[in-house]
């Protein structure tokens, strides 16, 4: 693997031998080693509200090659994301449209602010401890000059949830419940996806979306691109766009304005959702093996790649269907590597390391999707190692990493979304993503 940039001492090299991949003694093992933050007072808005933490429910059916409107609903079950992380960096605002900050939530309950230090970066040792007399990282692309800190500091393994909380909570925290969470990277550099990554939604494209790809199994991952400026955060709205007014000419020189149809009034009509998991790049590299891509990854999120399917189809090139402003939900925030192995440890198997999440989606509450991230075609390795071979990735980086069956386009009805739905991408061991379907104004 060829690196660009440089990062600090590495503890031990990416592999079994590291132990890296073994599951923690305790899922919980953290809690007892730094002091937990109490419970959210009474009469404090509950924290499912701002990141949507749900009961437990039964975990995904096995994949299906094509999905009807019967067959996704019944095979999609409620995906359960499992508690709060222990440790998730978060960018925040006090009140709506106030200056962005970045926080470290701890179990989904209490957000403390992040300073830069004064002296050194995260994971300075005890005799040269970082103080909090830095200034906060209080603009949109702090976030990403932390994610580099933060990665450098941790190295290949990076840094535990108990070492994070030992090492990052200065000053006194606020409930989360209390802040208004924005999208955890809110301008990252690249936002690069990946198409027809799961096998049951190979089926489901290619019999009700014929044209927009080979009507087969990709032999090689499908890469395309989201624009940087359709990423928007939890709770923020999907809007439909409305047409706008045409211009007729009557004749020569003379030419009259026309309001759209009443009777279709925006611009698509075929707005589908797709609930991804998403891959935060930690480090600036280039031609990673597929068996080093930990290595490179800071953490994960959860991505809605919303689609105009008509546009998309029209257009042949995805770009335009998917890049829609507001047509990238994501968040509600980034849980680093380690934290989320710990509880969930990725498994070796023939084609290497595999991560094992449940990756699903509901609109209005009803079940739309659900399988889970072992089942993907191309496994992330396989992912990093294809984009990094033409294109350089950097610190902030996003790869949506596919999404699987159930998606609106496959199902009889059309199950598309309409002003007035809510949808919900739940990642187990990250969370939910929430946001609201609305017509533009």
């Amino acid at each position: 693997m060829l690196r660009l940039a440089t990062s600090l001492a590495t503890p031990a090299r990416f592999s079994r031998r590291a132990g890296f991949f073994r599951a923690s003694s305790s899922s919980s093992g953290c809690r007892g080693e730094t002091p937990r933050a109490p419970p959210l007072p009474p009469g404090t808005l509950a924290a499912s509200r701002v990141v949507g933490w749900s009961s437990p429910a039964s975990r995904a059916s096995p994949a299906r090659r094509a999905a009807s409107s019967r067959g996704a609903r019944a095979s999609a079950r409620p995906v359960d994301p499992g508690p709060p992380p222990h440790v998730a960096l978060v960018t925040f605002s006090r009140a709506p449209g106030g200056r962005h900050e970045l926080g470290l939530v701890e179990n989904g309950e209490w957000v403390w602010t992040l300073r830069r230090p004064s002296r050194r970066g995260p994971g300075a040792d005890d005799d040269d401890a970082v103080d909090s007399g830095g200034p906060p990282f209080a603009r949109a692309g702090g976030m990403i000059e932390l994610i580099a800190a933060w990665h450098a500091a941790g190295g290949a393994l990076g840094r535990t949830a108990a070492e994070i909380l030992e090492t990052e909570r200065r000053g006194d925290p606020v409930p989360l419940a209390s802040v208004h969470v924005l999208a955890p990277v809110p301008d990252p550099t690249s936002v690069v996806c990946v198409g027809k990554n799961y096998l049951e939604h190979v089926g489901e494209v290619d019999s009700s979306l014929p044209g927009i790809s080979a009507a087969e199994a990709p032999a090689h991952p499908i890469i395309f691109t989201k624009a940087p400026t359709s990423v928007v955060g939890p709770g923020a709205s999907i809007v439909i766009p409305r047409k706008r007014k045409t211009t007729r000419r009557r004749s020569e020189g003379d030419a009259e304005e026309a309001d759209p149809d009443p009777a279709d009034p925006f611009v698509s009509d075929q707005i589908d959702y797709e609930g991804e998991l998403g891959v935060v790049v930690g480090e600036t590299c280039s031609r990673v093996r597929a068996e080093d891509w930990a290595e490179v990854v800071f953490g994960f999120t959860i991505i809605n790649d919303v689609t105009a399917r008509d546009v998309q189809k029209r257009h042949q090139q995805w770009y335009l269907g998917k890049s829609f402003d507001t047509f990238c939900p994501m968040g509600p925030w980034i849980v680093p590597k380690r934290a989320l192995f710990e509880r969930h440890p990725p498994v070796e198997g023939s084609g290497g390391r595999t991560l094992r999440l449940d990756v699903g989606t509901a609109v209005n509450g009803e079940p739309r999707q659900g399988s889970n991230a072992s089942k993907m075609i191309f496994d992330v390795g396989a992912l990093i190692e294809t984009v990094t071979a033409a294109m350089t990735l950097r610190p902030g980086d996003v790869i949506a990493t596919g999404t699987p069956a159930g998606v609106g386009a496959g199902m009889d009805p059309k199950g598309f979304l309409k002003p007035g739905d809510a949808c919900e991408v739940k990642v187990e061991g990250v969370g939910v993503l929430r946001n609201p379907v609305v017509a533009e104004e």
